[in-house]
């Protein structure tokens, strides 16, 4: 420490003079430049803006550019020769003013900017925000001999953002809807406006951005409204899977209150669905669906309904060659069956008919507890869950039951 300081210190006198030199000359070779004033102005811009952060004020511009140039320079000095920024980078966004320092650089490293006005400027920095609102539809005044139905939209919410200490504010996003005294239902696409705490709109000077910007709004407007009830007609399309037919079909509830003019209620006997598809079910199908209605008429309550449709296997019966099995022999005894084989018929649904086909199908014959002579059995069938046994001919089968030693000799 001691030898570093002995260095700093010797010759002092001499190492002052040298810096003093230095800077003489470096301020010589400033004044040999062209010093200038660029008369325009130059748009502050943002660095280092973090993405969730939004600048609220406008920045503004730095004007009064003093620099300096070589007079070789060669090159036009306008707005775009400078580059005026603030620096985000260690702000809070907090939603209240702060004051953040200005920089100007030259594009060009050979010139360099001396003085520029202003150097601090005064900017509003808040954090961005989401929020999700409910959509209303704002209806304007009502002509006289009109009425209306109850507005549908086809979304509920919307998702507001922008700055956090405005989107707070947001209750609702509107959509503002014009009734014409022409009396003409409305089905259009309505852009939404965010409404906040006071029931004030938030121009776009607030910059909230809505998502979706627009809603589709169907409104219907009656000279003569009437109500009716009608009874409601599922709508059921499309084909069942590979062996399923429908069983049965629900609805719940069964009758719909609609309105409408006069005129639109007068031929209409019943409400259909929208179509329920049933297309490759194999299951049970159960959906809720609205109405298909004619323009002009509207469901009042309620405005869906719960439709079941109930599949079932196809069955059908299906007559098969079938093989006999004795159970239950003893083993002192002889059997003689009456027959071989039987014709069968077994009654299911197709896929398991189907996956009988080619199988080697056998019936049993059971002997337990017969004695020696000739009993009638009846063959039965051991089938797997979903098949039954509809008919067997011949049957029952005569069974023969003797002594080995008294069986009669082979021809």
């Amino acid at each position: 420490m001691t030898r570093a300081l002995r260095l700093i210190t010797h010759n002092w006198p001499l190492k002052l003079g040298a810096i003093a030199l230095a800077t003489l000359l470096y301020g010589g070779l400033v004044l040999s430049q062209t010093a200038d004033s660029f008369p325009g102005s130059v748009q502050i811009g943002i660095v280092n803006q973090p993405s969730d952060v939004i600048v609220l004020s406008n920045l503004g511009s730095v004007n009064r550019i003093r620099y300096v140039a070589p007079p070789d320079l060669g090159l036009r000095i306008d707005s775009d020769s400078f580059r005026a920024t603030v620096d985000l980078a260690n702000v809070t966004p907090t939603g209240a003013p702060v004051t953040l320092n200005v920089t100007v650089e030259a594009v060009d490293s050979r010139v360099q900017v001396l003085d520029f006005e202003p150097k601090k400027i005064t900017v509003t920095v808040d954090r961005v925000g989401t929020k999700i609102v409910p959509v209303r539809v704002a209806l304007g005044p009502i002509p006289s001999g009109l009425d209306v139905g109850d507005p549908v939209v086809d979304t509920e919410s919307a998702t507001v953002s922008g700055p956090q200490s405005i989107v707070a504010k947001v209750t609702e996003a509107q959509a503002p809807i014009t009734i014409d005294a022409s009396g003409v239902d409305i089905d259009q696409l309505v852009s939404l406006v965010a409404i906040d705490d006071t029931g004030t709109e938030l121009g776009v000077d607030s910059r909230i951005e809505i998502d979706p910007a627009r809603v589709r709004v169907q409104l219907q407007v009656f000279t003569d409204r009437r109500s009716k009830a009608l009874p409601v007609t599922p709508n059921v399309i499309g084909t069942p899977a590979a062996g399923f037919e429908v069983a049965a079909i629900e609805v719940d509830p069964p009758v719909v209150s609609v309105q409408g003019d006069a005129n639109d209620l007068a031929s209409l006997d019943r409400a259909d669905t929208l179509p329920v598809s049933i297309s490759g079910a194999s299951s049970e199908v159960s959906q809720d669906v609205g109405f298909a209605l004619p323009d002009g008429v509207q469901a009042l309550n309620p405005t869906t309904v719960h439709v079941t449709v109930r599949l079932r296997p196809v069955t059908a019966t299906r007559t098969f060659e079938a093989g006999l099995v004795v159970v239950g022999a003893r083993p002192d005894l002889a059997y003689a069956l009456s027959t071989d084989r039987i014709l069968v018929t077994i009654g299911g649904s197709i896929a398991e008919l189907d996956r009988l086909s080619g199988t080697n199908i056998v019936l049993n014959v059971d002997v337990t507890g017969l004695g020696i002579g000739t009993r009638s059995v009846k063959a039965t069938a051991n089938l797997t869950t979903g098949l039954t046994l509809v008919a067997a001919s011949p049957n029952p089968i005569q069974v023969t039951v003797s002594s080995p030693a008294s069986s009669p000799a082979p021809s």
